[in-house]
């Protein structure tokens, strides 16, 4: 089997870790108005621990969202753009690497951790225009390829087929969170979520992100007709009530999983929250 491509890991995570305070609703967005040579820098240290591909700072960011905080329409999306030349400046100074604009979920700009339970406000129609305005910003800002990340219910994922339709030449991968080893967030099974992007050919993987290491495996055997994305999280668990994260996965051990996870039909493994530089620095390693 050919090498997989190595994506980065958690750009939060690692963002805090180099002392950044992300307890906002915004969270890693808001240093993109605050301090964008911090998430420069980040994506350099995933590129210089082994990461063929940086994910942009754009999760949490949108129109609506910036508005919110009282910016104009343009300088939200002058905001979401500079999430990609932030991710190509770091390309560049290595020299390698692609660049991945990341398309959060709409429960990402609610904020409330709906991106774990597809639980919205908007049916089928509303997340299309919710959506479409972000992700035409980000398919002309210059990235390789976009990220359409956590994505928890299948109407979301229809409403993305939707709008990857319209942007023929725009390549991307989807990825969804998912409850076990069978099912995305909201119970829907996820071979029946991945067959919606079979007929799309600028989707060039489907896969699995933000989700329990251990569902890796059985989730790899339900995706047939694309190449196999994922990047899961580091298996601790997040309690709400606290706000804290419970558990840990060790490094090496991370790196010896995702191994597994190439061998099962993975062509594309990284990490999610509570990964890091060393995380990918092990799968590097591995791989």
């Amino acid at each position: 089997m050919s090498s997989p491509l190595i994506l980065d890991g958690g750009l939060a995570t690692h963002l805090e870790a180099l002392g950044c305070d992300l307890s906002d609703e915004l969270w890693s967005a808001r240093l993109l108005i605050e301090d964008p040579g911090v998430i420069r820098q980040a994506h350099l240290d995933y590129f210089q621990a082994g990461a063929d591909v940086a994910t942009t700072a754009s999760y949490q960011a949108s129109v609506p969202g910036f508005v919110r905080r009282g910016l104009t329409v343009r300088e939200a999306a002058d905001l979401i753009r500079l999430s990609v030349e932030l991710a190509v400046q770091a390309r560049d100074n290595i020299g390698r690497g692609l660049v991945a604009a990341s398309v959060g979920p709409y429960g990402a700009y609610l904020a409330d951790g709906s991106e774990y339970t597809g639980a919205y406000d908007l049916d089928e129609q509303g997340l299309v225009t919710w959506h479409r305005e972000r992700l035409e910003i980000l398919a002309s800002a210059g990235a390789d390829l976009l990220a359409c990340e956590t994505i928890p219910s299948v109407a979301e994922a229809r409403a993305l087929a939707t709008l990857l339709r319209e942007l023929p030449s725009a390549r991307a991968w989807v990825s969804f969170s998912c409850r076990d080893g069978e099912h995305i967030s909201d119970g829907t099974p996820l071979a029946e979520c991945a067959a919606l992007f079979t007929d799309l050919p600028q989707v060039i993987a489907v896969g699995v992100n933000c989700t329990a290491p251990r569902h890796v495996p059985g989730l790899i055997g339900r995706l047939k007709d694309k190449p196999v994305v994922v990047y899961p999280n580091s298996g601790e668990t997040w309690d709400a009530a606290n706000h804290r994260w419970l558990g840990l996965t060790d490094p090496v051990e991370y790196g010896e999983a995702a191994a597994r996870w190439h061998a099962l039909g993975a062509s594309y493994v990284g990490g999610c929250c509570r990964t890091t530089p060393e995380h990918i620095r092990q799968i590097r390693a591995r791989i």
